[in-house]
């Protein structure tokens, strides 16, 4: 028997409703925002990863799937999507399209792909809902104004027991003499951490912070950190975002050890951490990445977005959220028919009904009514509307609340009316 891919999975008909909610409170959250929806393809050139993402992270050097095109061009599945987000703001010149001072606001939902070795919450091929805002300002309050947007949505989704991390990275130039002390402290301590340390200490000392190894944490701890590095517009930037968060109420906490993995980041990065994940509890990471249209080859832009794994969001999902979610998704009526004539008259009937936005499940056999009932009791329907010879002549269908056991008498109006107030 041929089964899923190791790190991959399918995705079956009884958790689509969660993610579905998720999907549509995000698409909600965003439209409330002013953004707009992009889609760019799951293929691009290798070099845009390695551009943007950057050659010294774990996704570039070990995790993305890379295979040579027929036209002997390197290729990759995408492991994130800003950096394409990017590409095509730059290839359909989105820029040109503005005032000097507007902002363009794009978000994206769809697979990502990173090999990477699987757990709770975290898959080969991942799916993640995005955001970005590019343009001329750097002016921190459009970071406030999008994490004020995600909190919104996480209190939309019943999801309460969150954390808002926030650091300053500083620009390029602050970063590297804060390196050169930071490989400094490393190389005393490299025999207590792992391989993968060993190689981020070589190639970009950075990306030491990004480790999750258990036994590496307690030297990690004690490194110095970059706020003491800051040049002196990082720091006002910081200290200016700070203040809008205050200003909109919205609770952090300052983390001096967080860094983003990805070599685009600059000035503001943060993360909200869910208390209900475990280990791997980051729910929503993101920052500032001036300067990457410019590594692209676009014309001179501030950025600054986040993304979120769908699958960490669903899990995160509370017991009564996930329950409407599923009953968001059952049908509103089941059809039981008995015999042949209340069978042709069904098909009439079940037309009318999706006609009036009703979502009908037609069962086609001849059952015994206590069958039907059960099969639509397991159908998740919230009614049944009973159809046999004399509700064919009088118009008068018998409705059974599903939930209540109530039954009564109503013609085809009075059922689409009863079932719409009802939802």
């Amino acid at each position: 028997m041929i089964q899923t891919i190791k790190g991959t999975r399918d995705i079956l008909p009884s958790e689509i409703p969660l993610w579905e909610r998720v999907e549509t409170v995000a698409a909600e959250a965003l439209r409330r925002y002013g953004f707009a929806e992009i889609r760019t393809p799951i293929i691009e050139k290798t070099e845009l990863f390695s551009r943007s993402v950057g050659e010294a992270t774990d996704i570039v050097h070990k995790e993305m799937y890379t295979f040579i095109d027929r036209n002997d061009e390197s290729v990759s599945l995408r492991p994130e999507a800003t950096a394409s987000v990017v590409r095509a703001y730059i290839q359909h010149r989105m820029y040109a399209e503005k005032a000097t001072d507007e902002l363009t606001r794009l978000y994206y939902i769809g697979a990502m792909f990173r090999r990477e070795r699987p757990q709770a919450g975290r898959y080969r091929q991942f799916y993640q809902v995005g955001a970005e805002v590019l343009g001329s300002s750097d002016d921190p309050m459009i970071e406030a104004e999008v994490i004020e947007m995600l909190n919104w949505m996480l209190a939309e989704l019943g999801i309460t027991d969150t954390t808002l991390l926030i650091n300053s990275v500083g620009d390029a130039a602050s970063r590297r003499p804060y390196i050169e002390k930071l490989r400094a402290a490393l190389s005393e301590m490299l025999p207590r951490l792992c391989t993968d340390c060993h190689r981020r200490y070589e190639i970009n000392p950075l990306r030491v912070f990004d480790c999750k190894i258990p036994e590496c944490q307690s030297p990690i701890a004690t490194l110095p950190t970059i706020a003491d590095s800051l040049d002196d517009e990082s720091r006002q930037h910081f200290e200016k975002f700070k203040s809008y968060l205050d200003a909109r109420g919205i609770a952090y906490t300052v983390n001096p050890r967080l860094v983003r993995g990805l070599d685009y980041y600059s000035k503001t990065a943060f993360e909200i951490t869910s208390g209900s994940l475990g280990a791997q509890n980051t729910l929503v990471g993101g920052g500032r990445y001036d300067g990457l249209s410019e590594a692209l080859g676009g014309p001179p832009t501030k950025g600054f977005g986040f993304a979120f794994g769908l699958d960490r969001m669903v899990l995160s999902l509370s017991e009564n959220e996930s329950k409407r979610a599923r009953e968001l998704s059952q049908p509103d009526i089941f059809l039981v028919h008995l015999g042949e004539a209340a069978k042709a008259h069904c098909i009439t009937l079940s037309t009318q009904l999706r006609a009036a936005g009703l979502a009908v499940v037609f069962d086609f056999a001849e059952r015994k009514m206590k069958k039907a009932m059960s099969m639509a009791s397991e159908a998740g329907a919230k009614y049944a509307v009973i159809v046999g010879d004399n509700e064919i002549e009088s118009g008068m269908y018998a409705f059974k609340n599903l939930a209540t056991g109530e039954q009564k008498n109503l013609d085809i109006n009075s059922i689409i009316s009863t079932v719409k107030e009802a939802f």
